[in-house]
């Protein structure tokens, strides 16, 4: 029986079997993977470069974008590298690696919007209390927080699932290494700790997701008792786009990792995966600043800074 230690590589899941396909394929993957880099570029520039944007809304969106741009980082480039070269090879050491960077890119995400949800809570519904809930002292203590936990999670994650016995064969039936795939080979019954490391995790982020829920109520509650139609307008705009992504971020995540085997195909494992992986950091940006006309305005005195420096 073969053990993790005879396992030197794994076998990703191929996009395609035509070669046309796989080079479609690397232009979609490498169009979305351009665009995030922007959008989540140019947030990072523009927060950095503008003093007025020195605040804790954009403090901790300005960290939102650079876990963005670490998780489709983690799994889009090996994708296209793959499907560029026509392979489906990732060795033992770059598997454990995608699954150590993407376990914590998402978790620190996930503290990090709940973090954002409560941000927002008192912006709107504490803003005399603004100041001394939320100086930059809390604020620095807050992403710590949200970037502490999700390196505490992936080093029990990982861990546990790479110290488990193999003997399934090395496929793993996704486009980047994913725990509940590489659960999936393991032929020992110590799996089950992993599974319920999962589970309490998965459990955690709900618990997290109801938090943001509640805080969007009250912010709701707060916003329907503004006197100015336009201002209710403006916040809706802003706050519904915000909650729409944390639900599809969560719903896609709790399915991929709670899903019943019976219910598990490689097509249906492949939308889910995309929907929680690689859309949210490449519509972040744009939903982020859709409504944000003062980071809009940020992002377009970039470009002139920018040409002078590069004539």
């Amino acid at each position: 029986m073969p053990n993790i230690s005879s396992v030197s590589e794994f076998l990703l899941l191929a996009f395609a079997d035509t070669r046309e396909l796989q080079l479609l394929h690397f232009a979609l993957f490498l169009g979305i993977y351009l665009a995030a880099l922007l959008g989540n570029g140019l947030i990072l520039s523009a927060v950095a470069c503008h003093h007025r944007l020195h605040t804790p809304m954009y403090f901790f969106l300005l960290n939102l974008a650079l876990l963005d741009l670490g998780c489709i980082s983690t799994t889009l480039p090996k994708a296209m590298a793959n499907a560029l070269w026509d392979t489906r090879a990732i060795s033992y050491p770059g598997c454990a690696a995608q699954v150590f960077f993407i376990v914590f890119f998402f978790d620190a995400e996930f503290f990090l919007i709940t973090v954002m949800a409560y941000d927002r809570y008192v912006a709107i519904c504490k803003p005399l209390h603004y100041g001394s809930l939320l100086g930059s002292r809390a604020c620095a203590q807050m992403a710590a927080a949200a970037w502490g936990s999700g390196f505490l999670y992936t080093i029990l994650h990982t861990a546990t699932t790479f110290s488990l016995p193999l003997c399934r064969g090395n496929a793993v039936d996704q486009f980047f290494c994913e725990i509940p795939q590489i659960l999936k080979l393991s032929c020992s019954n110590t799996y089950l700790r992993e599974v319920r490391a999962l589970v309490f995790s998965v459990f955690l982020a709900f618990g997290c997701f109801v938090f943001i829920v509640v805080s969007y109520m009250q912010i709701f509650r707060a916003v329907l008792r503004m006197p100015s139609e336009q201002g209710r307008h403006k916040a809706f705009s802003t706050c519904l786009p915000h909650l729409a992504v944390v639900a599809l971020f969560v719903s896609t995540a709790m399915f991929a990792y709670l899903k019943p085997p019976s219910i598990s195909s490689p097509s249906l494992d492949l939308v889910v995966a995309l929907l929680y992986s690689v859309l949210p950091p490449a519509l972040n940006p744009l939903i982020y600043s859709m409504r944000n006309q003062e980071l809009k305005n940020a992002v377009r005195k970039l470009f002139p800074y920018i040409l002078l420096k590069h004539p």
